[in-house]
């Protein structure tokens, strides 16, 4: 039986990878897509987003073909969750044309693709590409990594680079394993400081792996699928800052917190006292649903530093309760706090 090709789509918090998988999955072209979403927060938001996408037959369930992992990052839970999703997953693979795994804007790729090295996985499984999704805006404002100026001529007078921050090593790692890069917010930056951009990541990158702008996740799946890199035959060539670690260890002091309210809010209003929220505190992601005074529709709300984006995506069911739910990821944040200033 064939082997299912899996792609690993990885990127920093907020980058755009769940709209990258919404729209391939809206343009699937009659592929069989199965999809495991990795959660960093106690709330399923991207997984239930997905399953509102709506590209499933009326005679299918979505919840087959999605699955969230929701016990932290993908990488911790390799042997507690992944494997006997993957389990499940390969005894359908003759109903499965292919496979993504989006992986939490926190994760190490590298120790999930030493997973398909598993005679369990690789027997019915294969790495097909890594996808690495950039937000551009992010980096022009230095916000990820720094002055890009600052960090070339750095690394140039310590190749050592042993005072780099976890979220740093990160993004190296994801760069590092990256079969395509794809770049997210374009518009929202000068074309001189994407010219810079892509000039610095050509030289981050293996030789020969592409830099591609994508606007909104849209993308030709054809771009996305089939590289046929067969991953896990050569980790050796994805350097890792973890190579010579059994165990990895992310940054203790990052948690997230679930905020659940009845009250409704103004978007525009809520917004600023968001904006607010993370002037003093040290918020990465906010991410979930919002209740709207008179709108029967609900609101999707996603935050990375200051800046937010909303849309409407279905209608309210008849059946659920009408609740605001925010999902927040930062440093050392604090229920009570954040609940007392949304108040």
């Amino acid at each position: 039986m064939h082997k299912i090709p899996v792609t690993v789509i990885t990127g920093f918090l907020g980058a755009g990878k769940t709209t990258l998988v919404r729209h391939l999955l809206q343009n699937n072209q009659k592929r069989r897509i199965a999809v495991l979403v990795n959660e960093f927060g106690e709330v399923g938001i991207d997984g239930e987003l997905l399953r509102d996408c709506q590209i499933c037959d009326e005679d299918e369930t979505p919840n087959n073909n999605i699955i969230e992992l929701t016990n932290g990052c993908l990488c911790c839970t390799v042997q507690e969750e992944f494997f006997p999703t993957m389990q499940q997953l390969l005894e359908r693979r003759e109903n499965l044309d292919c496979m993504l795994i989006e992986t939490s804007g926190l994760a190490l790729p590298k120790p999930l693709l030493q997973a398909f090295r598993w005679p369990e996985i690789r027997n019915g499984a294969t790495v097909d590409g890594v996808v690495t999704v950039v937000d551009t805006q992010a980096l022009a404002a230095g916000t990820l990594v720094g002055d890009l100026t600052a960090l070339e001529a750095q690394r140039k007078a310590d190749p050592n680079l042993e005072h780099e921050t976890p979220i740093e090593e990160l993004f190296e790692d994801q760069l590092a394993c990256a079969d395509l890069v794809l770049l997210t917010k374009t518009e929202l930056i000068e074309p001189s400081q994407l010219t810079k951009i892509q000039d610095w990541l050509k030289q981050e990158l293996r030789p020969g792996v592409k830099v591609i702008p994508c606007h909104n996740g849209v993308i030709n799946p054809d771009i996305l699928l089939g590289f046929n890199a067969a991953v896990e035959d050569n980790l050796e060539s994805r350097p890792s800052h973890h190579d010579e670690e059994e165990e990895h260890d992310h940054d203790d002091d990052i948690n997230s917190v679930q905020v659940i309210l009845d009250q409704q809010f103004e978007p525009q209003a809520l917004i600023e006292k968001l904006k607010t929220l993370v002037e003093t505190t040290e918020i990465y992601r906010i991410k979930g649903f919002v209740n709207v005074a008179n709108k029967p529709m609900r609101l999707v709300l996603q935050g990375v530093g200051d800046r937010f984006d909303t849309y409407y995506d279905r209608l309210w069911k008849p059946d659920e309760l009408r609740q605001t739910r925010l999902v927040f990821i930062g440093r050392q944040l604090m229920l009570d706090n954040i609940k007392a200033k949304l108040d």
